[in-house]
This record gives C-alpha cells, structure tokens and sequence, in this order.
C-alpha cells in the first residue's frame, strides 16, 4: 500500500477528520435543488485547517449527484474565467444528446478580464440562464466554488452574488460556495459587499480532536499492514494539535518511517516523524503567512509569543510600546492576513498551530 497521506494544498486527505455532517446539508440541497440553504455556503478558518480540502469535497458530492461544478480560486479575473466555463458548459449540453452527462469544469490560466462592463453582466447573466435551465432539463445544476474570498475583487463578489442570487429568484438550480479567512470574510460582509452572501450557511472550521487523530491514525496505519502502538498513536496525534495540515504532514513523514523499518513503529521514528512534519508546516505554512509582514507586526507578534495562552491588547500595547489605536491598526492587520484570531473581549491568539514556538525560537529558526 502506497503513503495514503498527501499534505499538499487542497489534497483529499485518506479520513476527512471532525468533518463528519458538515456537508450534509449541502448535500440535502443537492437532492431538493434551487433555494435549499445548504447551496449557499462559506467555510472559514485558519491557514491549513482544510478549507480547500472542503470544497474539494462537495465539488465530489455534487459531481457524484449528477451536478456541474466550476471551481475557481478569487484572483483577478475570476468571474470572466467563471463566465468562460459556463459558456463551455452550455456548448457541451447543447451540442451533445440530451441524456448527456457532464461532470465538472476546472478552470484554469489568466484572463485580462477583471471586472465586466454593463452589458457584459447582463449578458453573462442570460448565458448563465441558458445553462441552468439546460441542466434543470436533466434534473441536475450548477455548483460554483471559489476559494480564497478574501483576496476577491469587490466588484466582482458583488456581480457574482448579485447574479447568483437573480438565478435563485429564477428558481433555477445553483449552488455556491466560498471559502477564505475569517476576519476577512467577515469584513467582506459587514462591509455590505453582497449583502445577499449574508444568509449563506457559514461553517468555522476548527481543529479535530486529538482522539479522533489517534483512531484515524491506527485505523490508517493498520489498514497498510503497519503497527502503531496505541501510545504511539497518541504522540503522533499530539504532535499535530488537531491541525489538519499538520495530520497529512505527520502522516506522511510516519508513513516514510514505516517503509524504512520491517516490523511496528518505535518512539523515535514517531519523534522524527514529529519533527519533520512541524518543520515543514514552519517554512510552507508559517513562514509564507509572516512573508508580507512588517517589523512591527513581528513585534506585535513577539508580545504575544511571551504568554502561554492568549493575550491582553493592553499587554501587547505595554510590551512594545505602542499606543492603543496602533495596537487595533496592527491587531486589524494580522487578523486580516490570518495570522491571530480573536479569543475574548481584548484578547487575542495565534491562529496558526507552531507559530507561538516559531516566534520564540532562535533568530537561526527565522
């Protein structure tokens, strides 16, 4: 048996772990069609914590119901490339027999396209029409996904969920669902950018449980002929806090070890595998997010490192010297870029597992 663990952005994981229901409602959707809740739907949470892994998901189960789905990912130009796979789409339907069955568009590459004139929106809207009701022929429908919101253009949000919305109206088969940061999500929507994106079903994820590691882990490793002492299992699942990324990581660098060794797994390979897995979260996960920050977001961030816990802002503000109103600017910046979260009135904490032991480690480790 091959490593079943693949910890690459967007891999479909071997056990979708503490995930078990948080689809069935959009699954329920998928059975009744347009207007069921569960086809409006947003998932947010930390980097790493799966967000993509979950829209690969339900792009699965709606492929699996007969449903289209166009996947995208809110860099500029991402409602033209939308636009370009519909008109893909409809050419298909029309084209092909009327029993035919079309099972998803991946788009991909650039489009100079960043926004759409007047009468291109209408004109997208009429072509999507075609599509739907084509599709509403077959019994089926269209899902869109789109990761990474947060970084979305505005005015294209607003033309898609304006759009999407004019479709449900209709009583026309679509679904959509999102996928981004926290605090920039809900920015995006206190903000009034499509205000109709407001009554979608929003799902946090959060970490799993270290239990659930442990038994997704000895279920895995057994079923690849590989003993894993139960303690063992436990450490492992420690070692990834819960963290979704972390468990594919661990997973796979435990799995290495298994194939180095004829027998059962021993406390040091379970450690090595530890090591290797929360390194590379460190330079693929928590290096990348502290990339684009400044010299005083690290501060910021250095403040927090001295509590074992969460942090007071009034702390943060006495350990670095800032004034109140450059505390909330910085506190505003790095929730922006989900690095720390909120964790009560005036208090904050690291959104990123490792990223408190990165910041106060030696200037070598960073």
């Amino acid at each position: 048996m091959e490593n079943p663990f693949r910890p690459t952005a967007g891999a479909t994981p071997p056990d979708l772990i503490g995930r078990g229901g948080v689809l069935d409602e959009f699954a329920y959707g998928l059975r009744i069609g347009s207007g069921a809740p569960g086809l409006l739907t947003i998932f947010t949470g930390a980097r790493g914590i799966g967000k993509t892994v979950m829209l690969g998901a339900a792009e699965d189960l709606a492929v699996a119901g007969g449903w289209a789905v166009v996947s995208e990912t809110a860099t500029g130009g991402f409602l033209g490339r939308i636009g370009e796979a519909m008109c893909r789409l409809t050419n298909e339907l029309g084209d092909g027999p009327t029993g035919r069955r079309v099972t998803g568009v991946s788009v991909a590459g650039f489009s100079v396209t960043t926004q759409l004139a007047p009468e291109e929106q209408v004109d997208w809207r009429a072509r999507g029409a075609v599509l739907l009701r084509l599709l509403a022929e077959r019994g089926t429908g269209l899902v869109i996904t789109v990761d990474e919101i947060h970084a979305a253009d505005r005015v294209e949000l607003s033309q898609l969920a304006a759009d999407v919305q004019h479709f449900i109206r209709e009583g026309l088969p679509i679904g959509l669902i999102f996928a981004g940061l926290p605090a920039a999500v809900s920015d995006l929507l206190n903000e009034g950018v499509a205000t109709f994106l407001r009554r979608a079903d929003r799902i946090d994820l959060h970490a799993a449980s270290i239990a659930e590691v442990e038994r997704s882990f000895a279920e895995t490793f057994a079923a690849g002929g590989v003993a894993l002492d139960g303690e063992l299992a436990r450490v492992a699942a420690e070692g990834t806090g819960g963290y979704p990324f972390l468990i594919q990581l661990i997973g796979y660098y435990l799995w290495q070890e298994a194939e180095k060794v004829a027998g059962g797994l021993d406390a040091a390979a379970v450690g090595r595998a530890v090591t290797a897995g929360r390194r590379r979260n460190e330079r693929v996960v928590i290096e990348a997010a502290l990339s684009t920050t400044s010299g005083r977001d690290r501060d910021f961030l250095q403040a927090m490192a001295e509590d074992p816990g969460p942090s007071s802002t009034a702390d943060i503000g006495r350990r670095t010297g800032m004034r109140p109103n450059a505390v909330g600017n910085y506190r505003t910046r790095l929730m922006d870029a989900g690095l720390i979260e909120p964790a009560g009135y005036g208090l904050v904490e690291f959104a990123i597992p490792g990223l408190r032991e990165y910041m106060t480690a030696g200037p070598a480790r960073k």
